[in-house]
């Protein structure tokens, strides 16, 4: 007997050093991968003391913290960053150069991860017609499948569809995001012609309806929101169905979108969070033969941070709410996969600028662009130039997209049109300069800028003419928004936890692009196929 048991404790002891010192052939049993949708950097810290110990406190104590990391593209926005995350590459070799752009060959925008030729389903609307198509490179969820022969799996679960379908990638087992007009999980025939059973069960709770009854206060008394303006600020949106824009919120939906006002709520995290563990749980992630990969995009904080802004007490209360649900997450990981067993990290698609009232109001530089304005006073000043005609197709993320068949027929080039443009574009206050992206390499900016600009250009998918904004200004009607190239959109966390993983930081530069060849690293496999980043060594324990 006494010799079984010292086989069994030179067994515990060989297993748990495998552990701690991976050997040449081990992974783990299990990747999560966390995007966090409008993460700004400083959210670590701004909220530390109010952190429960689980959640994000664990994260830093356990975790190596890239504290210096940023995006390598200008446009920073939410299926960019998805994308460039799991791709290692950047919008000028996947493709994802934005949320929309205009497709030059169907004359008409093209959604980033619209599919035509698929059908929804677990919903009778066309909010399922979504696939990866649009996405020109594989993904690390892609090369894991490669690498263990497809015998694990890959499950994306996110509110908003590109949050779940990009990271996932072209090889996934399922990607599921939420239907708020029926209050379901979804999916495509992309994936599968029918939901699992586990997602129908899901679906069959209404949790949606419960969450609703529910409305939103905050977690603490409303006074301890130090780290916030206070609640009534005349800049702040109301969210929709919503009759005021300070707490508590009642909740009711609108016609034709029953539960849409729950993604601008803690319940969008908590319904992202339920089904992540439900596919943790009856996907068996993380106990087969072969690692397998969990996507999780938490899309809410976008929602509220573009309502309210990232001093609000609404963003504070939503981080305050996500930590309790990481450490509950953590908890489900421990007892199924078991603490070291998976490799975590966490990062985000971009951050946002802080809203430029606010700035204002402290004399700092800000200001909203009116697109609208500018886009009418450039087509004006071409028909004075060339004539009548239609010479803009186009206008999506700063760039303006020309109808080249009219300059055909014209005889009129791209650099006689962009002068016209750079000369009533630079006199708009807020623009900071204006951008021929077909001849980038004459462009009169700083290397670091131009650097930005070149990854963000895609040649079949972006525009002809970009506008460079001024630090602090922004566009569109959102209270605070993103997608400029700034330390404020550009600067997010990166941190990785668990197997393989040495807790500490660095204060070295480290580029989005960066995240997925560490995983591959860490994973031993080889990296996406558009990869352009580099690994992060100091992650890794030696």
């Amino acid at each position: 007997m006494k010799y079984i048991h010292l086989a069994l404790a030179l067994f515990c002891t060989t297993a748990l050093f495998a552990q701690t010192k991976p050997g040449p052939l081990a992974r783990p049993k299990l990747v999560v991968g966390v995007v966090v949708d409008q993460m700004r950097y400083d959210y670590w810290y701004r909220y530390y003391d109010k952190y429960s110990e689980g959640g994000f406190k664990r994260m830093l104590r356990e975790g190596f913290n890239c504290r210096n990391h940023h995006y390598h593209y200008s446009l920073t926005v939410t299926a960019a960053g998805h994308a460039s995350v799991y791709t290692g590459s950047a919008p000028a070799i996947h493709g994802i150069v934005g949320n929309d752009w205009y497709d030059r060959k169907l004359g008409k925008g093209m959604y980033c991860v619209a599919d035509s030729t698929v059908q929804s389903v677990g919903t009778a609307n066309s909010a399922g017609k979504m696939s990866p198509k649009n996405l020109l490179t594989s993904t690390i969820t892609d090369q894991l499948r490669i690498a263990n022969n497809y015998q694990g799996k890959t499950i994306g679960v996110a509110i908003k569809d590109r949050g779940a379908i990009l990271p996932a990638g072209h090889t996934a087992n399922g990607a599921y995001w939420f239907d708020s007009k029926t209050g379901n999980w979804i999916t495509s025939t992309f994936y599968m012609n029918d939901l699992p059973q586990w997602v129908k069960d899901y679906n069959a709770r209404k949790r949606p309806s419960e969450l609703m009854k529910q409305n939103w206060n905050t977690l603490l008394p409303i006074e301890q929101y130090s780290e916030s303006t206070t609640d009534d600020q005349p800049y702040e949106a109301k969210i929709a169905g919503a009759k005021k824009s300070t707490f508590p919120y009642d909740l009711a939906g609108i016609a034709g979108d029953a539960f849409g006002i729950l993604a601008s709520t803690p319940h969008g995290n908590t319904l992202t969070k339920e089904i992540a563990l439900e596919a943790l749980k009856h996907e068996n992630l993380g106990k087969g033969p072969a690692t397998d990969f969990l996507a999780i995009s938490f899309s809410t904080p976008d929602y509220v941070g573009h309502a309210f802004g990232p001093n609000s007490v609404e963003e504070e209360d939503i981080y305050l709410r996500l930590d309790r649900d990481f450490a509950e997450i953590f908890a489900a990981l421990d007892k199924q996969v078991g603490k070291g067993n998976y490799l975590f990290f966490i990062s985000a698609d971009h951050a946002v600028m802080d809203v430029a009232e606010l700035w204002k109001q402290n004399r700092l530089p800000a200001g909203r662009l009116n697109i609208g304005k500018i886009n009418t006073a450039i087509k004006e000043a071409l028909i004075a130039k060339f004539g009548e005609g239609d010479y803009i197709t186009a206008s999506e993320n700063y760039q303006l997209y020309l109808n080249h068949k009219t300059l055909a027929d014209k005889k009129i080039e791209v650099e006689d049109v962009y002068k016209v443009v750079r000369k009533i574009g630079i006199d708009f206050d807020g623009i900071a300069d204006v951008l021929n992206l077909h001849d980038l390499g004459k462009a009169n900016i700083n290397d670091y800028l131009l650097t930005l600009y070149k990854n963000g250009n895609h040649a079949k998918r972006s525009g002809d003419i970009q506008f460079v904004i001024e630090p602090g200004w922004v566009s569109g009607s959102s209270t605070a928004t993103h997608g400029a190239p700034y330390n404020y959109d550009t600067h997010i966390p990166l941190l990785f936890m668990g197997w393989g993983i040495k807790p500490g930081e660095t204060f070295k530069r480290t580029a989005v692009a960066d995240t997925a060849p560490t995983v591959a690293a860490l994973l031993k496999i080889l990296e996406p196929s558009g990869n352009i980043g580099i690994v992060i060594e100091d992650v890794m324990k030696k």
